[in-house]
């Protein structure tokens, strides 16, 4: 892009386990950005879902996700969600596989997910995302994750992400950065993340 693209968002992730293999999900976010050409803000996608646990063993588990997502309101005439369809659907496949005390973490554990999103009057996409983790102690962990994708006949693009959580009781605090590292049509983005999770 020939100027600076500046974008913030302030999203909320939810999951409710509703038995032990079924768990609810909502995601929702609020967006602005600004560049040379566009100013927007508002309502980003609102996406409800649902995962199924297909199968566990004593270390792992896959299972698979189906989801619907509805794309964003501006608050003024020219807001554009980015990347988002009016009507998405996706279907995602996971598995994960935790580990006992290695290289002097107390715990390790690994995750790949592939999914497949179809998008109402934008291309379809394919997603694929990695993420290892491993705890420090009894409140600390260290995460490392991997954000990479291609639309169909367009655009491709990776991104990775590095954090540190802290446990505080029952809330986490998250810390990290995230920045593209490969990509063709896709923003050369980066910047910090920083979320806050509550178990209940």
């Amino acid at each position: 892009m020939p100027a600076v693209r500046r974008d913030a968002r302030l999203g909320l992730f939810a999951e409710y386990g509703v038995t032990e293999r079924l768990t609810l999900q909502l995601k929702a976010d609020w967006q602005a950005g600004e560049d040379a050409f566009v100013d927007y803000e508002g309502r980003g996608p609102v996406e409800i879902g649902a995962t199924w646990q297909v199968w566990r063993g004593g270390r792992s588990a896959v299972s698979l996700y189906g989801g619907y997502a509805r794309a964003g309101e501006g608050r003024n005439a020219d807001y554009a969600p980015p990347g988002v369809g009016e009507h998405d659907w996706e279907a995602r496949l996971s598995a994960g596989r935790s580990m006992s005390r290695r290289w002097g973490m107390d715990q390790t554990f690994v995750e790949l997910q592939a999914a497949r999103r179809l998008r109402d009057g934008l291309p379809d996409e394919t997603r694929i995302d990695a993420t290892a983790g491993a705890r420090f102690g009894r409140d600390w962990m260290a995460l490392g994750q991997a954000f990479g994708g291609a639309a169909d006949g367009g655009a491709r693009w990776l991104s990775l992400e590095a954090s540190v959580v802290r446990d505080l009781g029952s809330w986490s605090v998250q810390a990290g950065w995230r920045q593209t590292v490969a990509g063709r049509e896709t923003p050369l983005a980066h910047g910090p993340v920083v979320a806050i999770w509550r178990r209940f």
